[in-house]
């Protein structure tokens, strides 16, 4: 009779779930299976072929249209007079005095006047142009997708400004439209190439820190100066209708990149926690007159990878806080950290004292000495720094980083090579957006993150940043 009565417990508990997980808990692009929200994966379509390292044929000369030139693409145009094998063909915006403002710019760096192309539909224009290899994208990001799938279809590279996508639907069409145009489609991270993440990345792929088992990023940056600057409030906008982590690739791409995400481990899932709405919606009411605000003031997601490793990511655009990505690894052997103070703890067994005989011995529960940090930032200094370090400082862009990014992109086309960050990073990093939404709308419930690679994501061994000749 006991049994009978555990059974009969049993099977309700198990038609109740199942009741709950196909009735409840089901989205427009999601189900839950298992406990876990799981979002719809589409099958590669015949005749698309995986983007892994993919080479396009070398571009001596690499042709570019600018569309967008508001705070983000007006500096990218005058990055670009500064790199070699370069022409600017086109420059478009929504407002023409904005084309101007940039043509003006090219004339004072001495370079030749580009098509000037405006108006909502002016970028149609532009990437119909047959003088064209690259569309670098830097305007508001409703806009992105659109663009880049359009300049695609019509034979062009694109590099897109962050977050490039914001819900899984357009990352999965920015892959397939590159996977079968065979377009390069890169997202314009700039924060990769960040002096101190890309040093410590280096000392990462040389055991320094043993293995990492946990990387955190952010983008906790008070916004109340700039609202004013984005035309047609357009990204209050974007936060009154969008809630998650709407600006997660700042911080999280220098932590996916230390983990070899799609490089030999995976994203498996993800949960969300975000506040309630003060600040935001109070800007929201002054400006706009809304009742409502979709983005939290502050939220932070966790993730777990296939290989049993964690990554946090936090952001907050609303409180009255110090600017801070974070970036911290946590490794067997080693720490790093960024922000507010970097620094590393690294354990004795670790210091190449051969290399550098001058490191005392190190305290192990705490930072090293800033002479110590100075030694190791400069003996790991990332290759592709030592190359270009000094140029990057003297261009500008965010300290140099823009710059650095710029002359990757330009560098690969140049040689053919595959570039630092594909079209899978772009996917992995933004879908955080309508994922972290996701659970967190449903009481922090695990989400599965999709596997844009296909299947793909332990096919190559780690992360590298081609140079010519390889």
């Amino acid at each position: 009779m006991i049994k009978k009565i555990l059974f009969s417990v049993a099977f309700i508990a198990t038609v109740l779930t199942s009741s709950v997980d196909a009735q409840v808990l089901k989205g427009k692009n999601w189900r839950v299976k298992d406990g876990v929200i799981v979002v719809d994966e589409p099958q590669r379509a015949k005749g698309q072929k995986s983007m892994l390292e993919f080479r396009a044929e070398p571009i001596k000369t690499v042709r570019v249209g600018f569309v967008g030139l508001g705070m983000r693409g007006v500096e990218a145009v005058k990055r670009f007079t500064h790199i070699e094998g370069v022409e600017i063909v086109g420059l478009c915006d929504k407002y023409a005095d904005r084309v101007t403002i940039s043509q003006n710019n090219l004339k004072k760096a001495n370079v030749k006047p580009a098509a000037e192309y405006s108006g909502a539909d002016g970028y149609k224009k532009l990437c119909e142009r047959k003088d064209i290899d690259l569309i670098y994208i830097a305007t508001n990001w409703q806009t992105h997708v659109p663009i880049a799938l359009y300049a695609m279809e019509h034979g062009k590279h694109v590099a897109i400004e962050v977050p490039s996508a914001g819900t899984i639907e357009d990352c999965w069409k920015l892959v397939d439209t590159s996977e079968r145009t065979r377009k390069h489609c890169m997202m314009l991270e700039n924060c990769v190439y960040d002096f101190f993440e890309l040093t410590c990345l280096n000392m990462a792929q040389k055991g320094v820190f043993g293995e990492v088992l946990h990387a955190e990023g952010a983008y906790i940056h008070n916004l109340e100066p700039y609202w004013d600057a984005y035309a047609d409030n357009w990204r209050l906008e974007y936060n009154q209708k969008h809630g998650g982590d709407v600006y997660p690739t700042h911080g999280f791409g220098p932590c996916c990149q230390v983990m070899n995400i799609h490089r030999g481990d995976k994203m498996e899932y993800l949960t969300s926690v975000s506040t309630k709405s003060v600040n935001g919606l109070k800007l929201a009411q002054e400006r706009m007159g809304s009742t409502t605000f979709a983005t939290g003031d502050h939220i932070v997601t966790l993730i777990k990878t296939k290989s049993g490793k964690s990554l946090e990511i936090q952001h907050n655009t609303f409180t009255p806080r110090p600017y801070n990505r974070l970036y911290q690894l946590t490794g067997t052997e080693g720490f790093a950290n960024k922000y507010p103070i970097s620094g590393f703890t690294l354990r004795n067994k670790n210091v190449d004292r051969k290399s550098m005989p001058n490191i005392p011995t190190l305290d192990e529960h705490d930072f090293v000495p800033d002479s110590v940090k100075t030694t190791l930032l400069k003996f790991y200094q990332h290759p592709i720094h030592q190359e270009i370090e000094e140029k990057a400082k003297q261009v500008g862009g965010h300290g140099g980083m823009d710059f650095v990014m710029d002359y990757r992109l330009i560098y690969c086309l140049h040689n053919g090579l595959p570039l630092d960050q594909d079209v899978y990073d772009l996917a992995e990093w933004c879908c955080v957006s309508e994922l972290s939404e996701i659970s967190d709308h449903n009481n922090s419930m695990p989400v599965k993150v999709p596997d844009f690679t296909r299947g793909e994501w332990n096919k190559v061994k780690g992360l590298h940043f081609y140079m010519r000749g390889e």
